[in-house]
């Protein structure tokens, strides 16, 4: 059977590469019917803490990523370490220097066998040693990550090509262990834009923080799975069931993948797009603070549903609605408030907007189509400048159906400030 682990160290959160390394083992346990097992590498004492596990949990079950066994935690696991290191030290593998125990490696060349990089071979005669219990008596990261595979029957490694390094160092604890290793699967790491590492600067963020940006986990799941890997079919928008389907190591690349925010946004878009209206309006609902009419909330959803990119930008477009004031954008008013004859016409237009009885949608229009065959003048020269006066951008959505749902009040009131205000 297929088993596959990620184990994450509690010293940060889950970020873009650790993430997509957990998506990849997990979609590889789904595919071939096997497990996935979570393992915390908590060893490091200083550096670890119970805020990182409770963010790196939160963040895997937000993703769906759900774990077949564990966590098992590695601080846990120290008597087990210490007899494999006691094997090593009675087969004269192995040495004491103080409390620390020290493993002799052999003047060999290593072949390493990867799935996705082939046949790669390393000399381990420029090693020479290698720790294997620290003089704290904690595990080195090598041993331990061995000792754990081993012991948790573990048919597959998936894990950054940055690990490369360690794999050698590790096949030659299996021999002298005399197990045969799992399968090595080494991912390329994810790049910036420029082809650099991934930093801050592009991407290289918390999960938490892209769905505290609203970003959907299926969205999310979805590009990871893109960094490195593809169907075949040239598809980009896949449901998660549909990349289980078709995942395979076979098609992940060998060269680094490139992180691209824009296209994340728009994958983000294509998964909101596809919900239904009301998945919709249970998701953006705890972006947007306080309580409101469920049946004009849901217009607003709506109205927005086809059009936002991320759950915050629909918590960005309510704000037209609830706010008592208008934020103009600076570059709007230029464009279209300072034009030669503008509050003349948003002058004549309240005049019109205030004569209306139902405050609807088609009323509107029909008073506003009425004012322009009247002024005889294009309809961007009444349309660009009313939603500039009454929502403070030059883009929004259907700004008759925006009008409806400010409210006859709210939408003179606005106006009139304008006016006063003289921009």
């Amino acid at each position: 059977m297929v088993r596959v682990r990620f184990a994450p160290s509690p010293t940060g959160n889950l970020h873009i590469g650790s993430a997509r390394t957990a998506l990849f083992n997990w979609l590889y346990a789904r595919a071939q019917a096997g497990k996935f097992i979570l393992r915390i590498e908590d060893t490091d004492k200083k550096r670890s803490s119970d805020v990182y596990l409770k963010e790196i949990l939160s963040s895997l079950e937000w993703l769906g990523l759900n774990w077949d066994e564990g966590p098992y935690f590695q601080s846990k696991r120290q008597d087990i370490y210490l007899s494999y290191a006691d094997k090593l030290l009675k087969q004269d593998l192995a040495y004491k220097d103080g409390e620390a125990i020290i493993f002799k490696i052999p003047n060999e060349k290593i072949k390493i066998y990867d799935l996705i990089h082939g046949e790669i071979e390393v000399d381990n005669s420029l090693i020479g040693e290698l720790v294997l219990i620290k003089s704290d008596k904690t595990p080195a990261y090598n041993f331990a990550c061995v000792i754990d595979d081993i012991d948790m029957n573990i048919s597959h490694i998936i894990r950054g090509d940055d690990h490369i390094s360690n794999t050698n160092k590790q096949l030659a604890l299996y021999n002298a262990l005399d197990v045969k290793p799992p399968k090595f699967a080494h991912i390329p790491l994810i790049l910036a834009p420029d082809k650099s590492r991934l930093s801050k600067r592009f991407g290289a963020v918390a999960i938490s923080e892209y769905r505290e940006k609203g970003y959907l986990s299926e969205a999310m799941v979805n590009y990871l799975a893109l960094l490195g890997w593809a169907p075949g079919d040239n598809k980009e928008f896949m449901e998660t069931t549909y990349i289980i389907k078709k995942f395979s190591l076979k098609r992940v690349n060998k060269r680094g993948a490139e992180f691209n925010e824009d296209k994340l946004r728009w994958l983000n878009g294509e998964h909101i797009r596809k919900m239904s209206l009301d998945s919709f309006v249970k998701e953006v609902k705890p972006f947007v603070k306080g309580e409101y009419d469920a049946q004009w909330f849901k217009k607003i959803a709506e109205l927005y549903h086809p059009r936002v990119k991320t759950l915050l930008e629909f918590k960005d477009e309510v704000d037209i609605f609830l706010l008592d004031d208008v934020v103009y954008r600076e570059e709007a008013v230029e464009k279209f408030l300072k034009k030669d004859g503008v509050l003349g016409i948003l002058k004549l237009a309240k005049e019109c907007l205030s004569k209306i009885d139902e405050f609807t949608p088609a009323n509107i229009e029909t008073s506003m189509r009425a004012l322009l065959k009247e002024l005889n003048i294009k309809g961007g020269d009444l349309i660009h400048p009313l939603r500039v006066a009454v929502t403070g951008k030059s883009v929004s959505a259907g700004i008759f159906e925006v009008l409806a749902l400010l409210g006859k009040d709210k939408t003179l009131k606005r106006l009139e400030s304008l006016f006063k205000a003289k921009p």
